[in-house]
């Protein structure tokens, strides 16, 4: 299994479980789209059915869209999010002021 895998499934996954009802005050569904080396596809729900789930499950209101070096980047400086925003790296597509409301679940506690 990948380390980005990881990420989404088991880290990402484990937060949300631990504490379902903070994830859906972020009231929102998102679609992160990971390309290059151990890339993918997950749906990160934090509206109803909570929960990380491979594959575009449908109905994201957000879309994420960035290399698989800059999500690694992401992980372990989240404040690096920004800058990557503005050098073109990750794009960010739908409803982009929720992409700000993913630090409550991205950013270990």
């Amino acid at each position: 299994m990948s380390d980005i895998r990881d990420s989404f499934e088991k880290d990402i996954q484990g937060r949300i479980a631990a504490n379902p009802d903070a994830a859906r005050t972020v009231g929102a569904i998102y679609l992160f789209r990971i390309t290059g080396d151990d890339g993918g596809t997950w749906t990160v729900n934090l509206k109803d059915d909570v929960g990380v789930k491979a594959g575009d499950q449908g109905n994201a209101e957000c879309t994420l869209e960035m290399a698989a070096e800059d999500w690694r980047t992401i992980r372990t400086t989240p404040s690096a999010a920004m800058q990557l925003y503005f050098q073109g790296k990750l794009r960010v597509s739908g409803n982009v002021m929720l992409a700000t409301k993913l630090q409550q679940i991205l950013n270990p506690s």
